[in-house]
């Protein structure tokens, strides 16, 4: 088991999310960054839906009070146990007693959230078909809310023989998508798209969108050109899911995001599409994005790539489960 030692904001226990009670008023909730918790647990023999530890606020400390594998994607945050440090989207050992510290995400293609995944998942309550934190209903994950200092949280299955020692290529390299040197999203025209003015149209594609600080898990409230209806608009409030891009008055859009309420009454300008919400969710707030048009081919397509990625994973961590040691995809 591990105990946090950190007060760290916002870290919660996520799995894959929460499907089928939307017609109850619940949303979905799940990890921000699918592609992270799902190699994660890969990487350590989980079903790849297992819950795990998502950690959008550094540093982060947890101590391991027993023998433990473990495995650390997304963020690449300078991880050290004790003070060694460890490899990112790779799979370690960690003894009892030893300190895991997550520091500020660093490189390049700096990302904003890691993922700490254990031997069969978090072992928490199911939920309404889900491990996953619903922050807004309180209930999910441990005890329904975030992390603090002195929670202790077990592993289904602490003593699998787990294989370490290697580790994977990350998605961000292994499945680039930028424009103009920004991170990219491939968005499919929604319901309101064409009741916008056609410049308005034309500036969100050929613009660029800052993250504002108004932004969490609920939703990115993006600033940049104004979106301007070509007549008011009055509707009534509808079904929306994660990544619909809706557009308040004041014209500056907002992408629906994982913890995003299931209904609003706002126009429906656009929807990033399924494939690309774990770049979306990996954006750090300040940051600047791009958006790419894209059809519904291109989005089943994407999918399918994303699918493909991790299905080579899977056959790559069982290799070299049995093989040697080394970077696995």
């Amino acid at each position: 088991m591990i105990e946090v030692l950190s007060n760290a904001a916002l870290a919660t226990v996520q799995d894959l999310g929460r499907t089928g009670s939307l017609r109850y008023g619940v949303g979905t909730a799940g990890a921000m960054d699918d592609l992270a918790l799902a190699a994660g647990n890969l990487l350590l023999g989980n079903d790849p839906g297992a819950a795990g530890i998502e950690v959008p606020v550094f540093p982060f400390k947890v101590r391991f009070d027993a023998d433990c594998a473990f495995a650390l994607t997304g963020a690449d945050c300078a991880a050290k146990l004790d003070l060694e440090p460890l490899l990112p989207w790779w799979a370690h050992r960690a003894h009892a007693g030893q300190v895991l510290t997550l520091g500020l995400p660093q490189g390049a293609r700096r990302a904003s959230r890691a993922m700490l995944c254990l031997p069969g998942g978090v072992d928490v309550p199911e939920v309404l078909g889900s491990r996953s934190t619903q922050l807004r209903g309180s209930f999910g994950g441990h005890e329904g809310r975030a992390l603090r200092k002195g929670d202790v949280l077990r592993a289904a299955e602490p003593g699998r023989v787990c294989r370490t020692g290697f580790g994977l290529v990350p998605p961000s390299l292994a499945l680039p998508l930028e424009c103009d040197g920004l991170v990219a999203l491939r968005v499919l025209p929604a319901a309101e798209y064409e009741a916008f003015e056609p410049a308005s149209r034309e500036a969100f594609w050929a613009g660029e969108w800052r993250i504002t600080a108004q932004s969490d898990r609920y939703g990115y409230r993006l600033s940049g050109a104004a979106l301007c209806p070509t007549a008011p608009m009055e509707l009534r409030s509808h079904g929306i899911v994660p990544g619909v891009i809706q557009v308040p008055h004041s014209g500056q859009p907002i992408i629906q995001m994982r913890d995003a309420q299931p209904s609003g009454g706002y126009p429906k300008f656009g929807t990033v599409i399924e494939a690309d919400l774990w770049r979306l969710g990996q954006a750090p707030i300040g940051s600047r994005i791009r958006f790419i048009e894209a059809n519904w081919d291109e989005a089943v397509g994407a999918l399918e790539q994303k699918d493909a990625w991790l299905a080579k994973v899977a056959r790559m961590v069982a290799l070299h489960r049995s093989g040697p040691m080394g970077m696995a995809a």
